[in-house]
């Protein structure tokens, strides 16, 4: 098959490689009808995580079952399937809690951008849809794969409810499907926080009713300003950097929460400062399984079209314009098409 593989910081290559096999009983391989890059790829690109051997990349893919193993019971070769960028069995109890990317037995999924993919847990961690989708939901509903689970769990942890006021920091595919997130909840104001024009459009597309260009505590300064010195009630931390995570919590009112899931590097948070903000902390690696089925609803009902983030689509083999694009800022998402 052919796959895409890290060498070395802005070193990705499409190479042929080995198919996968099935490991475990408990395995699924899969056929990728699309699959994309991630923004936390870019961590391991710009050499921000240290690479030190070649790395199959990709974990987000939505596709046709191929082969099942022996213990797979839920899920059948031919079968439309969307999973989560990690495995889980979907049976211990923080799966039963609702949060499977914290599985006892969870298992990364590495490897997504390739014309195959293993997937342990299978039946814990695909969810089937009803039918074979048309090419025009494929984006969509690999969205769910990882950056609308994602920005739809930032907004949970949030705490976001009907006619609150919400921040968003974070310009990139989660932080925008974030705000889309916040206003299907029932939010009355949204501020996305974006310096690029066209990534301001797409959050306004997606339900942004204000838009911040600072950054930082001129960002902090311009949403109090904008919400009467109050603050907001919610805010969506979608960056990872300690500046975003400042600016998060700097923006919430007291009584707030902020749902963090940018992957976090160098944010370290002041006990004392966390402590008399008043400010509420939840995050983490979103439990995209939770969410699957439905927002695979929403997206099949037409109620969410979150699949407009993909605004640059490439052949699979030309993977490598797909990373330099979204490293560069000239493209929000890369779709892949195997």
């Amino acid at each position: 098959m052919r796959g895409t593989v890290l060498y070395a910081p802005r070193d990705v290559r499409s190479e042929e490689s080995d198919d996968p096999k099935i490991v475990e009983p408990t395995d699924a391989i899969i056929r990728p009808s699309a699959t994309c890059v991630c923004g936390s790829d870019l961590w391991d690109y710009r050499g921000i995580n240290p690479v030190a051997e070649p790395t199959p990349m990709g974990h987000e893919y939505c596709g046709i079952v191929e082969e099942v193993g022996g213990e797979v019971r839920n899920i059948k070769p031919g079968q439309f399937v969307i999973g989560s960028f990690f495995a889980s069995d979907n049976t211990c109890p923080h799966c039963r809690a609702g949060f499977q990317s914290s599985c006892q037995h969870r298992e990364p999924v590495r490897g997504a951008q390739a014309e195959l993919l293993r997937v342990p847990l299978a039946d814990g961690t695909l969810v089937t849809t009803l039918d074979r989708p048309s090419a025009e939901l494929l984006p969509c509903l690999l969205s769910l794969s990882d950056v609308m689970g994602t920005g739809w769990f930032a907004a949970v942890c949030a705490n976001v409810q009907p006619g609150m006021t919400v921040a968003v920091v974070g310009d990139g595919a989660v932080g925008l499907l974030g705000v889309l997130s916040a206003a299907k909840m029932g939010a009355e104001r949204i501020i996305a926080t974006s310096r690029h024009e066209p990534r301001q459009q797409f959050a306004r597309t997606f339900g942004a009713t204000d838009i911040v260009t600072e950054r930082g505590e001129e960002a902090v300064a311009r949403t109090k300003d904008m919400t009467h010195g109050v603050g907001a009630d919610a805010t969506l931390e979608c960056v990872g950097t300690s500046e975003a995570m400042t600016q998060a919590l700097r923006s919430t009112r007291p009584g707030g929460f902020v749902g963090y899931v940018g992957v976090p590097h160098g944010v370290n948070i002041a006990g004392e400062e966390l402590f008399y903000s008043h400010v509420g902390l939840r995050g983490g690696p979103a439990p995209v399984r939770r969410f699957l089925p439905g927002l695979i609803d929403q997206v099949c009902s037409g109620d969410i079209d979150p699949g407009k983030v993909f605004d640059l689509t490439l052949p699979l083999d030309r993977v490598a314009e797909g990373y330099r694009a979204m490293d560069e800022r000239r493209a929000i998402k890369a779709l892949l098409c195997p």
